[in-house]
């Protein structure tokens, strides 16, 4: 194993720290806000900061993670998230409210720019032929730690209270700050002058030059929002669901599915490693809209009430289509050159963010008028749709293509000056 990768393994670690301090303080920050607020409307006004903020930094990421060094961008982003949480816990009762919105700022700002700096980094670190592999590991790490957060979030808050949990937050995000620092890591392929490219034009609008060069990138991000709709709509309708199926018990359903979902999402990197290494192909566009269908298609069903075991089949399939599809739209933004690699990055965080936050609206409004299933089955449907799509285009343009080259090859037979110039 090169040191890089031996590096990046300790990276993976440490972010996973920090991802599940980002779930558990997602959790308690939400019923912290509803405990001392007493109201909903704040609550989820809290959330809407918290995503709003990270569509915004869309506009600035992609300019910050290429314009400065990668390495202190993240470890900024952890630490700037540990004094918002620590200020939480310092300061009087009475303030708390009102500090809710600024730790919802600075968690959208530093969540934000520490996923855009490493998704960024990846080839750097481990090298183009490595980044499948690197990127199963990421989403492995991030998986456990999103099911270790939510399940740990309500035993912390019910067993210690919120200042335990905002003091553990804060904790998870300095150990991975003091773990990134001490990393001997080169993030960018050159740490000299910041680039000149794109003058005084916005991240997004640089970004978005940048991706009509490569029309199938662009297409793959907006596909992706789509996606994030649908995800949004999932996260809102599954405790719906489980409070309809289990009144006395709503966490079981939900508990259960996010447990077997992180199985088949961590199985399936293992998989994706072993068939890039064996074949020495790489995952693309075709495998991620693949894979979006599929997994939209798993949450769907997952819906429709199915028996206990086919349920866990269901849900397993979910993180195996989840996880395979977060690598291949990874792996597939990562081949773009290194200085426009941050733009890109950013430009699909604004995307995806646009796609979840209006989702989570959309889906909350249409929850109050029809069941979970219709609402999940029309988000989903809607990434299916875009997914068929996008295979139906790609298939089309390569029979386009072939059959353009088989006309060219028989002209050139007949009239060999129609390719090679004038026949002597």
């Amino acid at each position: 194993m090169t040191s890089g990768f031996r590096n990046f393994r300790y990276l993976v670690a440490g972010n996973a720290v920090s991802a599940y301090g980002s779930y558990l303080n997602l959790v308690a920050l939400n019923l912290y806000a509803l405990s001392t607020t007493g109201s909903a409307a704040q609550t989820g006004l809290i959330m809407a900061v918290r995503l709003g903020v990270g569509f915004f930094m869309g506009f600035v990421s992609g300019s910050i993670v290429t314009r400065f060094n990668r390495k202190v961008v993240m470890i900024c982003g952890d630490l700037s998230q540990a004094v918002a949480l620590t200020a939480l816990l310092t300061v009087q009762p009475g303030a708390r409210p009102a500090l809710l919105y600024l730790v919802a700022v600075v968690a959208g700002c530093g969540g934000t720019l520490s996923t855009v700096a490493l998704r960024s980094s990846v080839p750097v670190i481990v090298g183009q032929d490595q980044r499948v592999r690197a990127n199963g590991l990421l989403t492995t790490g991030r998986s456990l730690a999103m099911v270790a957060g939510f399940a740990s979030a309500g035993i912390v808050v019910t067993a210690f209270g919120f200042r335990a949990a905002f003091g553990i937050d804060a904790a998870t995000f300095v150990v991975s700050a003091a773990n990134m620092a001490r990393l001997p890591l080169k993030l960018r392929m050159s740490e000299s002058a910041a680039p000149s490219a794109g003058g005084g034009e916005i991240s997004p609008m640089i970004g978005l030059r940048i991706l009509r060069a490569t029309p199938v990138l662009l297409v793959m991000i907006a596909i992706r929002a789509v996606d994030a709709l649908g995800s949004a709509s999932h996260n809102v309708g599954l405790p719906v669901y489980s409070t309809a199926l289990d009144p006395a018990h709503p966490a079981e359903f939900v508990s259960r599915f996010w447990a077997v979902w992180a199985v088949g999402n961590i199985v399936v990197q293992r998989g994706v490693v072993r068939y890039v290494k064996k074949s020495g192909r790489s995952i693309g566009e075709n495998a991620f809209a693949v894979g979006t269908i599929l997994m939209s298609a798993s949450f769907i069903v997952a819906f429709t009430g199915p028996p206990l075991v086919v349920g866990v089949v269901v849900a397993l399939c979910a993180g195996m289509a989840d996880g395979f599809t977060d690598n291949a739209y990874a792996s597939r933004l990562q081949t773009v050159a290194d200085d426009d690699r941050g733009y890109v990055f950013g430009f699909s965080s604004m995307a995806e963010n646009l796609g979840f936050g209006s989702g989570m609206v959309i889906s909350a409004l249409l929850l109050d008028h029809h069941s979970p299933l219709w609402v999940v089955g029309v988000s989903h449907g809607v990434a299916i749709g875009c997914g068929v799509a996008f295979l139906s285009y790609v298939f089309v343009s390569r029979r386009s293509g072939a059959r353009r080259s088989d006309s060219e090859e028989a002209a050139s037979e007949l009239d060999p000056a129609a390719v090679g110039g004038e026949a002597r």
